[in-house]
């Protein structure tokens, strides 16, 4: 498997296929870079090299114990970079992805990076405080690194009804797909998973976000029941000078899989512009 190795000693864990102008995709907690089949295939066909990895601890990179933090997430995506030249490339990043590329597009990608993409992401900042009143409660954040460390294999497979929307009445549930996710979340370790619940819930990217000077497109549903929209994507492209935002009304947070033919074409449309 290819994979390059941190200056700690970390396997990470890489897909590179493909030619011309790069796009590299952030996968969401506890997945990894299999979640983003559509998209590598669709923009493959396209004419573009597509990279995707597993951040440490997911998927198929090392199960270290620690580095579970966005400084060093992004770190790691800058040894990825670098390692494999990447220039002019588009980051594109869902959820915790996209809290990854807001901090690395900011603080470590300069001259590297053409255009950046935030889809459901947890930027700017997802718990709730008194400064992010639309944030979400700490309670049901904790709730999640309960379930995770002591009853993850049932949670996950709970998890897929809200992150796809399937809990909504009249959807199209697809079990292939809850299994797929259930899988990732599952090959990944379990204290990686419990770590990076604070990496991308506590994280305050405000400052990242003003620091961004690329294009920049924010992608969000409007019945995300992880990331609710109210808190996350209308903020953070208004704290992106020039960004574009597109709502998506009753799209989930799982919609670059639910939603991927309209996904694609909107992105494939931002990165042509």
């Amino acid at each position: 498997m290819p994979t390059i190795t941190t200056s700690d000693g970390t396997e990470i864990y890489y897909k590179d296929w493909g030619s011309g102008q790069p796009i590299v995709f952030h996968h969401g907690w506890p997945l990894s870079s299999d979640d983003w089949d559509a998209q590598m295939m669709f923009f493959l066909a396209q004419g573009h090299r597509v990279i995707a990895h597993d951040r440490r601890g997911h998927g198929r990179s090392s199960q270290t114990s620690t580095g579970h933090d966005m400084d060093t997430y992004v770190a790691d995506v800058a040894q990825l970079a670098k390692t494999l030249d990447l220039q002019d490339a588009i980051h594109v990043g869902h959820s915790t992805g996209g809290g990854e590329v807001a901090r690395y597009v900011a603080q470590l990608g300069e001259g590297r990076v053409a255009k950046a993409v935030l889809i459901s992401a947890v930027a700017p900042v997802m718990v709730k405080s008194e400064k992010n009143p639309e944030g979400t409660p700490i309670e049901v954040l904790d709730e999640v690194r309960k379930q995770t460390a002591t009853n993850r294999a049932q949670f996950f497979l709970d998890f897929t009804l809200p992150f796809y929307g399937y809990n909504r009445e009249g959807t199209d549930v697809k079990e292939g797909v809850r299994r797929n996710w259930w899988r990732q979340g599952m090959m990944g370790a379990v204290k990686a998973q419990y770590d990076g619940i604070a990496a991308f819930s506590e994280t305050d990217f405000t400052e990242d976000l003003k620091r961004i000077t690329v294009p920049t497109l924010v992608m969000h549903g409007e019945d995300d029941q992880v990331v609710p929209f109210a808190g996350a994507g209308p903020l953070s492209a208004a704290l992106v000078q020039g960004a574009v935002l597109k709502a998506y009304p009753g799209f989930p947070h799982g919609m670059p899989t639910t939603h991927a033919d309209q996904i694609n074409a909107d992105l494939l449309a931002f990165i042509r512009a």
